[in-house]
């Protein structure tokens, strides 16, 4: 067995889904938040950035877009437009339960 975990990779380190919320200014600043200190600072800013460009876009193709939500599996991204900057928030969403139902 030695041979084998010679070859073996470490597991990557799974994070944990966030829940809270953090605002940015017209700049793609975080201004503030409440995420755990746990949660990296890089996606933050993407999230940060890429919701201030979605917001941008709207504005270049003149559509009135003041909130923006995006859903995944398990997580649940809420944005809102704020002069030029955004708030958003993160929740975790709970798996969608199969209920199996007797005949």
């Amino acid at each position: 067995m030695g041979l084998l975990t010679l070859f073996a990779k470490p597991a990557p380190a799974l994070l944990r889904l966030p829940s809270g919320s953090f605002s940015v200014d017209s700049k793609g600043t975080v201004l503030s938040g409440t995420l755990p200190s746990s949660f990296p600072a890089g996606l933050v800013q993407d999230i940060g950035q890429q919701v201030l460009s979605a917001f941008r876009e709207a504005v270049a193709a003149q559509l009135p877009l003041s909130e923006l939500i995006i859903h995944y599996p398990s997580l649940k991204i809420t944005a809102r437009e704020m002069r030029g900057g955004a708030i958003v928030f993160l929740s975790p969403t709970a798996p969608s339960a199969v209920r199996a139902t007797a005949s």
